[in-house]
C-alpha cells in the first residue's frame, strides 16, 4: 500500500460514528470471526407499555457493513414510539464469511431481542423487519421458513409480524443477482424466498424501481403475485424510471418520503405502530 494511503484517516469509519451517535450500539453475538453489532434507536418519550419494534438490515450483499443506509428510517420510527435498530450481520470484507452467516445473524438477532425483551421494553409480538436488497433477503429467510424448517431455540422464534422490504432480492437462482455469493446453485435454490411461498405468512409491504437492473422489477412482481395466489397479503408499489437505489435518503428525498410515510401507514394498519395524531390535525 502506498505511504500515503497509509496515513490517511479512516474516514468512512468516522463518518458512520457520526451517523449512529444517536443510536445505542450492542453486540448481540460473538463469533469465530469477531463480534456482530446491533445499533438501537430508542424513543425519546417514556412510555409503561412495551414498545413495537422494527429492525433494519442493510443492502450490500453481504460485502461490505453500511448499517448508516437505514439510519433515516430508524430516526423516524423511534420518532413514532417504536425500538428502532440499524442491524450489522457478518459481512464478506470484514469477516470472511458468504450469505449463509449473514442469515444466521439476522435470525439470531431477532431471537436476542425477545430474549431481552424485558430489558429494552419491547413487545415481543409486534416485531417488523425490513431490509434492502440482500437485507431484504435476510428479513424474508427470518420468516418463509416453514416452523419445522425454522423451529423455535430455546423457546425464542425468529419469525416477525410485518415486513417492509426496498428492491429485495428474492430470486438467488438466476446469474448476476448475487448468485455467485453462494456455495452453490442448490444452496442458492433453498435460500430463494420466491421458493418459500407458503400460506399464512406475514404482511408484507415492497417497493420496487422498475428500472432496477440488479435486483428486476419481474423477478419481484412474480414473487407479489404468486403470495397473493396463496393467500397472503403481499403490496407491491412501483417506482416508474426508478433504479436499485431510488428509495435511499441521499438518493432521492422525494422517494425517501414517499416510501417512509408508506411504510409508517402500513405498520399502522398491522397494529405495529398507533395512529399518526400529527396526520389526523391536518
Amino acid at each position: 500500500m502506498s505511504s500515503i494511503l497509509q496515513r490517511v484517516a479512516p474516514i468512512g469509519e468516522a463518518r458512520d460514528r457520526e451517523i449512529l451517535k444517536d443510536a445505542a450500539t450492542y453486540v448481540y453475538q460473538e463469533r469465530p470471526q469477531g463480534p456482530v453489532q446491533a445499533h438501537v434507536f430508542f424513543p425519546k418519550d417514556t412510555f409503561t407499555e412495551p414498545r413495537p419494534v422494527v429492525v433494519f438490515f442493510h443492502g450490500g450483499f453481504w460485502d461490505t457493513p453500511t448499517p448508516t443506509q437505514f439510519v433515516p428510517h430508524c430516526l423516524h420510527f423511534a420518532s413514532r414510539g417504536a425500538i428502532a435498530i440499524a442491524a450489522e450481520t457478518r459481512t464478506s470484507a470484514r469477516h470472511g464469511t458468504s450469505p449463509l452467516e449473514a442469515i444466521e445473524d439476522a435470525r439470531d438477532l431477532i431471537r436476542w431481542l425477545r430474549h431481552n425483551a424485558d430489558t429494552f421494553n419491547l413487545d415481543p409480538d409486534r416485531v417488523t423487519l425490513g431490509g434492502a436488497a440482500g437485507g431484504a433477503l435476510l428479513a424474508l429467510l427470518a420468516t418463509m421458513p416453514k416452523p419445522k424448517q425454522l423451529p423455535p431455540v430455546d423457546g425464542l422464534d425468529c419469525h416477525p409480524q410485518a415486513l417492509i422490504l426496498f428492491s429485495a432480492l428474492v430470486n438467488p437462482t438466476h446469474k448476476g443477482a448475487a448468485h455467485d455469493r453462494f456455495p452453490d446453485g442448490r444452496t442458492a435454490k433453498r435460500c430463494s424466498p420466491v421458493h418459500l411461498i407458503r400460506r399464512k405468512l406475514p404482511p408484507m409491504l415492497c417497493f420496487h424501481g422498475k428500472s432496477d437492473r440488479i435486483t428486476p422489477f419481474d423477478e419481484m412482481q412474480r414473487f407479489c403475485r404468486k403470495m397473493r395466489f396463496w393467500g397472503n397479503s403481499c403490496e407491491l408499489v412501483d417506482f416508474e424510471r426508478a433504479d436499485h437505489s431510488f428509495f435511499n435518503f441521499n438518493v432521492s428525498h422525494k422517494n425517501f418520503e414517499a416510501t417512509i410515510g408508506a411504510a409508517d401507514r402500513f405498520m399502522v394498519s398491522c397494529g405495529m405502530l398507533p395512529a399518526d395524531d400529527s396526520e389526523d390535525a391536518e
